[in-house]
């Protein structure tokens, strides 16, 4: 089935790598603008570089999505390709594997600036535009971690916990309005976030409490895999799914 993204700009947020650079290049394929933003701006330009020798259309608008500045520049670059029509908030960041105890107040606010904070400004950023046009599409990257307690420390369970009700209060608001919000929910996958912390930091105690549970998945995804559900919820085929939290994981969270 060929997905239709053409004609619209879509922002897809970490896509300097991993899953962000995955679906950029599947949206882009698809026919949409990706406005690539990263906080590392020359991944970010790599990506536009990968997306523009295949064909497809791109820009980079670097910045720290953290920041409300950042955020209102990334937009406002968007609504210059075109009608911006899709997010994909995946921009994110590991804690230290730490329980509510052992969690310090840098690691927690840290976790939720970027996880949770981030996909809120950048939402309620994008929303009036897609309002106007009546129809957009909203993706987040949330994880197992959001449906679950053992998969991760308090700071990053509690932040994707809390993406996962920003998705469906947004999916219920916005809905009767032409806008679809849905939460993709990888396992693990083969990404660099471990390189979002200082792994010599990693609390060892909670590390080894959540172990078991990890060593019931069945597999690390490629970030491949993850991007082309993104991809689906985005394009018009999928007008029909909105509040939808999706478990991407191989299985894992069915037992």
């Amino acid at each position: 089935m060929a997905l239709t993204l053409s004609d619209r700009v879509v922002i897809i947020t970490g896509a300097g790598s991993g899953i962000g650079r995955a679906a950029a290049l599947q949206a882009a394929a698809a026919g949409a603008h990706v406005v690539v933003a990263d906080l590392n701006e020359h991944a970010a330009n790599e990506t536009v570089e990968l997306i523009t020798q295949a064909g497809g259309g791109a820009s980079v608008s670097a910045g720290n999505v953290a920041d409300q500045a950042a955020v209102d520049r990334i937009v406002a670059d968007a609504t210059t390709h075109g009608q911006l029509g899709g997010l994909v908030n995946n921009a994110g960041v590991m804690d230290l594997f730490a329980g509510a105890a052992e969690t310090d107040d840098a690691t927690w606010e840290r976790c939720i600036r970027v996880n949770l904070t981030a996909p809120f400004l950048l939402v309620r950023a994008v929303l009036p535009h897609l309002l106007e046009a009546g129809t957009g599409s909203i993706v987040n990257i949330a994880s197992e971690a959001g449906i679950r307690g053992a998969a991760a420390g308090a700071a990053y369970t509690a932040s994707k916990h809390g993406v996962v009700g920003l998705t469906k209060n947004t999916a219920y608001t916005y809905g009767k309005r032409g806008i679809r919000s849905n939460a993709v929910l990888p396992g693990g996958v083969e990404t660099n976030i471990m390189s979002s912390i200082d792994q010599s930091k990693i609390n060892q105690d909670g590390l080894g409490a959540i172990g078991p549970v990890h060593q019931t998945a069945v597999r690390n995804a490629k970030p491949d895999e993850i991007a082309a559900l993104v991809t689906f919820l985005l394009a018009d085929e999928a007008i029909n799914v909105n509040g939808a939290i999706v478990p991407s994981d191989g299985g894992w969270s069915a037992g």
